[in-house]
Order: structure tokens, then C-alpha cells, then sequence
């Protein structure tokens, strides 16, 4: 059995995984085709873990993938994947593929400044499988989805068929995911909180994002600053949602995806420093009213506009004076990102083991039913599910299914309630 890769910045191995591994060693040990099946399931053990990002449409899953990529890969403009599944993963070149329903992968030419077409009907694709050369993709691997219940039913379709119909009906083309990043405004509606439990993660692997929250209140020009406003909403949402999230966390996707894509560049910051002696309702209602008489082109004010929101566009113009790289950095500082990404490499990270760890036990059960070594195999997976350092897993496991068992039952007594 070939030796695990263990993503950098990753730590030493979890128990979970050690145990497994030696499992799989043991499985391999009895030989013939069992080799094959323990590489192939320790691929699967050491590979990082598969963090799906869902909400609906415009909640800005894309901007937030393509901030914690740190590249704009995630484009409409550059691939037409908006409503289906596509699977961002480190490597090199940069490519595409289109996955089919029965498996089957067609290459996706990419050319920068071009829109890509996938050829085939939304309904025969699995998902698109993107590979970035990225360092973050080396930590963890991202799955962007369409927007749920929103413009037609296929949307939200799309994504079930990947995400829960796709292991039983389509294994070869399936998208496992091991964790959730849940986007939303203020606060969930009832279909977002009903999707999110047929996912059949647990609130400890479920990350939820309170997204937009340069805009959340009123705004930049309201009387409250809107990213303290969503931080302290964040506060209160967090106990009332624990039953589906493990943590709120406050994101401006759009400052996060400008600071850590390197698009907002030197030129872009002077013109920010070209408005700083405008009052914010000054700046507004010229831009409005006379845009002549902004002291910078109107197009440029546009651009500004699109790469930094109006809280940027405020904010922001007191750091231009150090430039594009004083800017950038306040943009991270300011977005959030960081939090999350704390939380999706520490603990977010570490119970998405145990979602894959069950996975895999069951793969190892169908083994021990159907192969005719099935007997050794048997010894090897009790041993592994008696030993304690898998007890997390059986636990993950029995209130995974137990949520998914009251899902239906809620939902029963909210409409005869309603």
C-alpha cells in the first residue's frame, strides 16, 4: 500500500486516521485484488477533506470561493457551470473537466478572456472538476453549487443529485463532501435549514456564514457600521442556529475575493486616493447627480464600485495613500476571511475527518459482505469500530442519521402547524 500524502500545514495525523490506515495496511496484507481496494480507499482517507459551499443564489458562494482559492476561478464569464456542481482541486495545469452521470469525463478547454461551454445538457452532468494550482486547494478541496430554490427547480435538483442522490445512483460520478459552509443573509429561510439536514452533516462539520456584511443593515451609509452590526448578529444567530451549525461567522466575500485575487492594483488605488477629500454623501450624490464633477473618470469610479462595494469605496480611500498593497491588506483584515479560514482549518477540518471516516467504515462493511476473503475482512473492520479511537465516528454517525430520521417528521409538523 502506497505511504499517505499529508497536506502541508495539515499537523500531525489524527487518531481516526492512523487507525484506519492501519486497517487498510492489514487489508492489503491479505493480497490479490485487496491491494487495489486498499489504495484506493486510503487515496480517499488522505486526500483533503471535500468542504461543500451552499446557499442560494447571489448569497456569494462563488466570490467566497474564489477568495479562499485566491485566484477568480469561479467566473461565470470564464465557464458556463452556473447550475451544476463544480469541484475546485490543487493541481496543475490549470484544466477542467466535465464529469458525466455514468462517469465518463469529457476535457473542458479553457482560454483566458473566453466563455467555455460544456456541450452537454445540465441534466447529463455529474459535476465540473476544476484543477487550480493553489496552495490553499492543498488543504482543503472546494465544492461550489448552484443557488437553491431560486430561479428554477433544476437549481436546487442539480445539487441534490450530486450531493445526496449521487452515492447511491451515480457512485463513480458522485461529489462526497465532508463538510458544509452554509451561506445566508440575516437569517435562514425554512427550505435553506431543510436542504441543509438532508446533507446529513452534523452542526460540528457545518460552518454557517452570515454573507454580504459590508452591505448587512443598512449599509455603509446607515447609521451603524454594517460589519459590526453583522459581527453582533453573527453573536446572537449563533446559539439560535446551533442545532445546524457549529459558528456564524461574518464574511464581505467581495473585499475578501479583491484582497486575495490580486486584482485591485496600483492605478485603482490612486484613484481611491483621488476621492478622499469627498464626503461619503457628497461622493454618492455626485455619482448620481453630476459625475463630471468627481475628481476621477466615472468608469473608474464604476470599477472601484465592482472590486470594493460601497463600504470599500468609503473606508477604504483612507489607506490608498500606501497604495495597492495597503489596501489589499486592509481588505483582508476587514473581510473576515481570516476567521473563517481559521475555522475551516482547525475545527471545521477536524470533525469533516470523522464525516469521511464513516464513509469509508461503510465501504469496508460492503467488503466485508461481498468479497471472499470476507471473513478476514470481517476481523479487521470489527477490530477497527471496537477500538476507541473511532468512537467519535459511531457517534457522528448515529446523530447524522438521527437528524436525518426527525428531518422529515419537523417538516410534517411545521406544514400541519402552517
Amino acid at each position: 500500500m502506497s505511504a499517505p500524502h499529508i497536506p502541508p500545514g495539515a499537523g500531525a495525523p489524527d487518531p481516526v486516521h492512523l487507525r484506519i490506515d492501519a486497517a487498510l495496511h492489514q487489508l492489503a496484507d491479505l493480497g490479490g485484488d485487496l491491494v487495489g481496494h486498499a489504495n484506493r480507499i486510503g487515496a480517499i482517507l488522505w486526500s483533503p477533506p471535500r468542504i461543500v459551499v451552499v446557499g442560494r443564489l447571489k448569497a456569494g458562494k462563488s466570490t467566497l470561493v474564489n477568495a479562499l482559492i485566491g485566484a477568480p476561478v469561479a467566473e461565470t464569464a470564464a465557464l458556463e457551470a452556473t447550475t451544476v456542481v463544480t469541484v475546485y482541486e490543487n493541481g496543475a495545469p490549470s484544466r477542467a473537466d466535465v464529469v458525466l452521470t455514468d462517469g465518463t469525463r469529457r476535457p473542458v478547454p479553457l482560454a483566458l478572456g473566453t466563455t467555455a461551454s460544456l456541450d452537454v445538457p445540465d441534466t447529463a452532468v455529474a459535476y465540473v472538476h476544476r484543477f487550480v494550482p493553489s496552495h490553499a486547494l492543498s488543504a482543503i478541496t472546494l465544492i461550489d453549487t448552484p443557488g437553491l430554490a431560486t430561479l428554477t427547480a433544476a437549481n436546487a435538483a442539480t445539487t441534490e443529485r450530486a450531493l445526496i442522490d449521487g452515492f447511491e445512483q451515480t457512485r463513480a460520478a458522485s461529489v462526497d463532501a465532508d463538510a458544509a459552509v452554509f451561506l445566508f443573509d440575516s437569517m435562514p429561510r425554512t427550505d435553506e435549514v431543510e436542504f441543509l439536514q438532508r446533507l446529513g452533516f452534523t452542526p460540528l462539520n457545518t460552518l454557517g456564514v452570515l454573507s454580504r456584511a459590508d452591505s448587512f443593515g443598512r449599509g455603509v451609509l446607515g447609521g451603524r457600521d454594517p460589519l459590526t452590526h453583522a459581527a453582533d448578529h453573527a453573536t446572537v444567530l449563533a446559539p439560535r442556529l446551533s442545532g445546524h451549525v457549529g459558528a456564524v461567522v461574518p464574511v464581505a466575500g467581495l473585499l475578501a475575493q479583491t484582497a486575495h485575487t490580486g486584482v485591485f492594483t496600483d492605478a485603482d488605488a490612486r484613484a481611491l486616493a483621488a476621492l478622499a477629500p469627498v464626503t461619503p454623501l457628497e461622493l454618492f450624490d455626485l455619482f448620481d447627480a453630476d459625475p463630471a464633477a468627481l475628481p476621477v473618470p466615472c468608469e473608474q469610479v464604476w470599477r472601484l464600485l465592482e472590486l470594493i462595494g460601497e463600504y470599500g469605496l468609503v473606508h477604504a480611500r483612507a489607506h490608498a495613500a500606501g497604495g495597492a498593497h495597503q489596501v489589499n491588506h486592509w481588505l483582508s483584515e476587514v473581510s473576515g476571511i481570516h476567521p473563517l479560514r481559521a475555522v475551516l482549518e482547525q475545527s471545521l477540518r477536524r470533525f469533516a475527518v470523522l464525516q469521511r471516516a464513516g464513509r469509508i467504515l461503510t465501504e469496508l462493511d460492503a467488503l466485508a459482505y461481498s468479497h471472499p476473503a470476507r471473513d478476514h475482512i470481517r476481523q479487521i473492520v470489527s477490530a477497527v469500530r471496537t477500538d476507541p479511537a473511532l468512537m467519535p465516528v459511531e457517534l457522528r454517525s448515529v446523530a447524522s442519521r438521527r437528524r436525518r430520521s426527525t428531518a422529515p417528521a419537523e417538516r410534517n409538523s411545521a406544514k400541519a402547524k402552517g
